[in-house]
């Protein structure tokens, strides 16, 4: 008598994966971490690959781009691009981790006036040096900051020199304030709430963040998770990561020397003489790379084919 095998569990009704190649420019919402999003942004589309442009907290919500397939060869255009945010201000207290999910370290009674704060923002526009929080993804000695920090081992961060090209009192209430930023890659939010508020006298954390903008993409584009569902117009194309560097069109003898890795050299008078540049065919995006001496010379090429 033969044994009876145990029946497999039927697998149809879990998707396959797809390339899906473009950009989702996701509205996060407070709680939810950034891989966390990607992953349920790449499950939603069953796409084979994707990640984001810039981590953003949990406590924060707003933009945070989502690159899919393709799109995962242009996430340094986004990150070397201009951040905005907004974000509330709570006066009185210094916290660990420089906002509201931290312990309290230090408290003071003293508030600061609008007139207080609006006369000390431009000292912290510019070109700033800047001490990231003790609670950030910054490396040291090959370990995370805030890995060593939850350890309860001592922090020391060096600082650097970050761009913050705007700060805006935008309403004053009380013991808050809220603000809006311009900025520029590895400012941290966070540590300007703090510096403000030691240089006060009235100490400061991050009560509420919201990222308005991450390079070319802006909260007016950005879907929630439950859009994509539901809206077919939310996937953006991959070259929309590349709207702030020249495009110019090829051939397709030249598109096929670009996909195998090698230089074409540009002829007519709208060709540049150098700069970074990305390649299309047919409206097909190609390549992009850096023009040196009117030969196009490809960093990264793309496979977007029909």
């Amino acid at each position: 008598m033969s044994e009876e095998r145990p029946q497999r569990r039927p697998h149809g009704d879990r998707p396959k994966k797809r390339d899906v190649n473009g950009w989702i420019i996701l509205d996060k919402g407070v709680g939810l971490t950034s891989t966390h999003a990607v992953a349920v942004v790449k499950r939603s589309l069953s796409a084979k690959k994707a990640g984001h442009a810039g981590t953003l907290d949990p406590l924060a919500s707003g933009i945070l781009p989502i690159a899919l397939g393709e799109a995962t060869k242009t996430v340094p255009f986004v990150m070397d691009g201009r951040k905005s945010y907004v974000f509330t201000v709570a006066w009185g207290a210094e916290t660990t981790t420089d906002d509201t999910e931290g312990e309290v370290v230090e408290r003071t009674d003293r508030l600061p006036d609008p007139a207080e704060i609006e006369a000390l923002l431009p000292r912290f526009t510019g070109q700033v040096q800047q001490v990231p929080p003790r609670f950030s993804a910054i490396k040291i000695a090959g370990e995370r900051a805030y890995d060593l920090a939850r350890d309860g081992e001592a922090v020391e961060l060096q600082p650097r020199t970050v761009q913050i090209d705007r700060l805006t009192l935008v309403h004053h209430d009380g013991n808050r304030s809220v603000i809006e930023a311009d900025c520029g890659k590895g400012t941290y939010v966070r540590a300007i709430a703090r510096d403000l508020g030691r240089t006060l006298g009235c100490l400061g954390h991050i009560a509420a963040l919201r990222r308005t903008r991450v390079g070319p993409f802006t909260e007016q584009e950005a879907v929630t998770v439950e859009d994509l569902a539901t809206d077919p117009a939310a996937l953006r194309p991959v070259e929309a990561a590349l709207s702030e560097i020249p495009s110019i069109p090829v051939s397709r003898d030249m598109a096929g020397r670009l996909m195998r890795g090698q230089s074409i050299i540009l002829r007519g008078r709208e060709a540049p003489l150098s700069g970074k540049v990305y390649a299309t065919c047919n409206g097909v995006l190609i390549a992009v790379g850096d023009v040196e001496r009117g030969e196009l010379v490809p960093h990264r090429v793309f496979n977007l084919g029909g």
